[in-house]
């Protein structure tokens, strides 16, 4: 039987292995040092590790979509070297850090506003937030952004056909 200072080193050594869920590891502050496309960045975080961030909730056209450039100018434009809050939601196959990001400085959801000017879309096979199913179906109606198009192909639909292909 472990002791009250034998349990609480046990507690420690547990946590230094990464074997503790904390809070401090589910969000993070750090900033933008690259934007990699309308969905995808870079963030430095504590001790200046640097994360993959993937925008939770949201797809931006793919590299070779029309209206790809836009979308990661926009993000690039709201994010690079800016100050943001990582509010970490999980971590893809890909060990992206899948999260909802915020600029420090003003509190901006920069998921939501990446759909709000119609910059991307509302990922609905992992959210159904109905704010942002709201925003998006506002940018559609006001053709705002991507939504300029006749009829934008989806991300998913567009990486499904590519993979048909290859």
């Amino acid at each position: 039987m472990l002791n009250k200072v034998h349990r609480g080193l046990f507690v420690i050594l547990l946590c230094a292995a990464g074997a503790c869920n904390t809070a401090s590891t589910d969000e993070f502050s750090g900033r933008v040092i690259d934007v990699l496309d309308g969905d995808s960045l870079i963030v430095r975080g504590p001790q200046r590790r640097e994360h993959e961030v993937r925008l939770f909730g949201i797809d931006a056209p793919e590299r070779h979509q029309p209206f790809a450039d836009e979308a990661r100018r926009y993000l690039e434009t709201l994010v690079l070297n800016e100050p943001v809050r990582v509010n970490v939601v999980d971590v893809d196959k890909y060990d992206r850090t899948v999260a909802r990001l915020y600029l420090v400085t003003d509190d901006t959801d920069v998921n939501a506003s990446m759909i709000e000017t119609g910059h991307a879309w509302v990922f609905r096979r992992f959210t159904g937030d109905r704010t942002w199913i709201a925003l998006e179906e506002n940018a559609r109606e006001e053709r705002i952004g991507l939504w300029v198009q006749s009829d934008p192909t989806a991300p998913w639909k567009y990486r499904k056909r590519s993979n048909r292909r290859h």
